[in-house]
């Protein structure tokens, strides 16, 4: 049975990657600080003997005794709203904490993994977005704390891997979706959702003509498995190609929901990209992966959890 740390594994999508992996007959623990990930996320997965968990910050010094196979560093707030509101933790993450689990990699000879973003890209010029693609970044915008963080993180990989011959990956994952994110997370799916059911105005910045592509949860962990045992090591894609304006997607769920929310326009926040889509032709190619749930199944699963939770 192989092992596999994963820092922000109590957060949205380092839970659903614990669930998956576990079912594939992996060994997993989880290193969590706990800022933006939660212990109910996690808590159906205590009494599996797969599983473990340590509260600590992956900025700090990292200490695991188990032998490891695989390292997959998840460790940042992702929202605008978190990153924002902690700048310096998520400047944190990417730079130290990236050092640190390379180095827990380095020291146990395992596969490292890094959680890169779509952010990378910044205010992309090019549209769909290819790995080959810099990025059009304002580095001292308010994004930036995470943009840059990542794209920090993603070079420090890279030199691990040409110097010390690490296995190393990077997903830069595109909008994701699904059960788990928090309804005060600040990201378009949560926060439409969470005004559809409550019948309060749907808020849509700027025009509405920006544009997201939005990737299922499920879909998203398969393809980041898929990389993880994969022979790449340069950046790829992990995210849903059909692209869909903001507006048009709060109608969606306003519909889907069956809400009697009015749509409300609100200034656009600074540095919001103007567009984001995936050019997901290496995943295809390389690792035979692309997503199967469609935008209606997956907000309509999204909504009823909501709706439950």
């Amino acid at each position: 049975m192989k092992t596999i740390l994963i820092t922000g594994g109590a957060g949205f999508i380092g839970s659903h990657l614990c669930e998956f992996l576990i079912a594939k007959g992996y060994k997993v623990i989880v290193m969590d600080n706990l800022i933006t990930g939660s212990l109910k996320n996690i808590s159906h997965l205590t009494k599996n003997k797969n599983f473990s968990f340590i509260e600590a910050d992956a900025s700090e010094h990292i200490d695991v005794e188990e032998k490891l196979d695989f390292v997959l560093h998840f460790a940042s707030p992702a929202s605008p709203i978190d990153y924002q509101k902690s700048p310096i933790q998520t400047l944190k993450a990417g730079s130290l904490g990236t050092h640190n689990t390379l180095g827990v990699a380095l020291a146990k000879k395992a596969t490292y993994v890094l959680a890169s973003t779509s952010e990378v890209y910044g205010d992309p010029l090019v549209n769909p977005q290819p790995e080959t693609y810099w990025g059009n970044v304002n580095s001292i915008g308010v994004r930036g704390c995470y943009d840059e963080s990542k794209r920090f993180a993603e070079a420090l990989v890279m030199a691990y891997h040409r110097v010390h011959k690490l296995d190393t990956k990077i997903a830069r994952i595109f909008n994701t979706y699904g059960p788990r994110m928090r309804k005060d997370d600040g990201r378009v799916v949560p926060n439409f959702i969470t005004q559809a059911l409550s019948n309060k105005p749907i808020t849509v910045y700027g025009e509405g003509k920006q544009t997201r592509s939005f990737c299922y949860v499920s879909d998203l962990v398969e393809g980041i498995r898929k990389l993880m045992i994969s022979k790449l090591y340069e950046p790829v894609n992990i995210g849903n190609p059909d692209e869909h304006a903001i507006l048009e997607f709060a109608e969606t769920i306003k519909k889907l929901s069956g809400s009697k929310s009015k749509i409300i326009f609100k200034k656009l926040p600074e540095d919001d990209p103007h567009k984001r889509c995936p050019d997901i032709s290496k995943a295809r190619k390389e690792l035979k992966w692309e997503p199967k749930i469609d935008l209606k199944r997956g907000l309509i699963e999204t909504i009823n959890w909501f709706r439950a939770n």
